[in-house]
């Protein structure tokens, strides 16, 4: 049967999905917008075979998670796009300074304050997640599942010119075209954005398919239960 699936990543004003549904005969893929992780998987519809989400799923207690570890050894000069995860009691702390501490205290190591921001974020997928039956969801990184396209880390930012025009041709080149309309998202998400969602729709893909491979094979599981592994 034809895969369903669903590429999601968080932008500064919520969550941005791409949808690949090749049962429903899509010439292109749908671009959806959500302000909740619940929301946007609402809008994405019905039978939703995998979605790739660009945040971290499963939170360490007291340590990194090679999960980290190992996507930034594989990614070279995009090693600090990849963020160490914060450990779970930090990402409750009320402010910034308070988390670091608490981060180092517990991991013995400071966070980023791009960690800290994600941090709603963070917390929106662990809760929708553990809070019932969901669609399988796997944790994604865009410039793992771009690498994985391109066959090694692509030498430019995401930010850049050359760097957006590469990774457009990539998923061109894996039959995703985004369209150049893509709806009410066109005017709110970065570019940037959008196309990490349609990479995270790739992985969530090759997933479905039995083709995805994860890092670390051998997944750690905290607390929490949950899987720790970036799939690509």
């Amino acid at each position: 049967m034809p895969s369903r699936v669903l590429g999601a990543d968080a932008y500064r004003g919520g969550w941005v999905g791409v949808l690949l549904a090749e049962d429903e005969g899509h010439d292109h893929p749908l671009v959806l917008a959500a302000p909740g992780i619940a929301d946007l998987v609402a809008q994405a519809g019905p039978r939703l075979d995998v979605i790739g989400v660009d945040i971290p799923i499963g939170l360490p207690d007291t340590t990194r998670r090679r999960a980290d570890t190992e996507a930034r050894r594989q990614l070279g000069p995009r090693a600090s796009s990849v963020f160490f995860t914060p450990v779970r009691a930090a990402l409750t702390c009320t402010d910034y300074a308070a988390a670091n501490a608490e981060n180092r205290r517990r991991a013995g190591e400071g966070m980023s304050a791009q960690a800290y921001r994600l941090g709603p974020r963070i917390l929106d997928v662990d809760a929708w997640l553990r809070g019932g039956p969901r669609p399988r969801t796997v944790e994604v990184h865009p410039e793992l599942s771009f690498a994985r396209m391109a066959g090694a880390p692509l030498p430019d930012s995401k930010k850049t010119w050359s760097g957006t025009v590469h990774r457009e041709e990539l998923l061109r080149g894996h039959g995703i075209r985004l369209p150049r309309d893509i709806g009410p998202a066109g005017r709110v998400v970065p570019v940037d954005d959008v196309l990490d969602a349609a990479a995270a729709a790739w992985t969530a893909r090759r997933a479905a398919a039995g083709e995805a491979d994860r890092v670390p094979a051998d997944p750690e599981v905290f607390s929490d239960g949950l899987p720790a592994a970036i799939w690509a």
